[in-house]
């Protein structure tokens, strides 16, 4: 899997063709054209249409450029598919799977844009990414992860896995008084599952969308504590959410000059043929070379760092 840069994914509603214009200008990491929940039935098939006049017209710079399909449960999915696929797939970067609940849901996407793509000969392979947002698709979520290459990453959709676990929540993405009266994080489970199952599968992992678009301060609690656990972006409903996202989805000034004097220090330590190195009074190990190496790569995917 190649490395994307994934802090802030812009969605947008495919059947309102302005916005979709807006979102190409955006500062965002990646834009995601919406033809599931944004979309009423009756617009979702001339919407197909404005993704496939956007990914070919529009300028979208270096962002990545997906689309959500609709459910595999319903009607609209395979030509959500084909539709886009045969018209516009060299520019598509990847493929957001909603409800996905077991490794035959991935399978199914796989093998329909294989033959896609060997008929329209696209030499590039489209990537998914997995909505899990149901209580299956938490219990499966190893399987799912070892699934297929082309799965490059996971999306956590917190308002849909909510009403699938029955658990009551007043906004989505927000921390609610159902948050205050639960003696811990009530969503801790489900997210540390799916950034766990991301890594051990070398995926990437997203945090799910948060509605509070004028609460700023909302939103940058809900962007430290994904980045906490290990996520490494967010879903934005609203192009004012971009900045914290692609902020906060970052390591810190502090974390990358600590990161970089380990390295340093460990490359010198080891030309002098030394073993074990210590840093500011703190011992080196080997985790901690690791946690440094992710730091630096992460900086230089995000520009910080040459």
């Amino acid at each position: 899997m190649s490395e994307r840069l994934e802090r802030s994914v812009l969605l947008v509603p495919a059947s309102n063709w302005k916005m979709i214009e807006k979102t190409a200008a955006s500062a965002a990491d990646a834009v995601c054209i919406d033809l599931e929940d944004a979309v009423a039935p009756e617009e979702k098939e001339a919407s197909r249409g404005n993704i496939v006049r956007a990914f070919t017209e529009l300028d979208f710079g270096r962002k990545l450029r997906m689309y959500r399909m609709n459910g595999l449960d319903t009607g609209f999915a395979y030509r959500d598919l084909i539709d886009i696929v045969e018209a516009a797939g060299e520019h598509v970067d990847l493929i957001v799977v909603p409800k996905v609940n077991r490794p035959e849901d991935v399978h199914f996407v796989d093998t329909l844009l294989s033959q896609v793509e060997s008929h329209r000969r696209i030499a590039k392979r489209i990537g998914i990414e997995a909505l899990i947002e149901t209580a299956l698709g938490c219990v499966n979520i190893r399987e799912i992860a070892a699934s297929c290459e082309r799965l490059e990453g996971f999306v956590y959709g917190s308002g849909d896995y909510a009403a699938s676990v029955r658990m009551p929540m007043a906004s989505i993405g927000e921390f609610d008084d159902n948050d205050r009266l639960y003696p811990g994080h009530r969503w801790h489970h489900v997210m540390h599952s799916i950034v766990g199952a991301a890594r051990a599968y070398n995926k990437r992992a997203v945090d799910g969308p948060f509605a509070g678009i004028k609460d700023s301060v909302g939103l940058e609690r809900a962007c430290n504590i994904g980045r906490a656990m290990g996520f490494d972006g967010k879903w934005c409903i609203h192009p004012s959410q971009v900045e914290a996202a692609n902020r906060i989805f970052v390591p810190s000034d502090k974390d990358i000059q600590w990161a970089s004097t380990v390295l340093q220090t460990y490359e010198e330590a080891q030309a002098q043929g030394k073993g074990a190195i210590s840093v500011q009074g703190k011992m080196i190990d080997v985790a901690s070379l690791r946690m440094c190496r992710t730091i630096v790569e992460k900086a230089k995917l995000a520009g910080l760092l040459d």
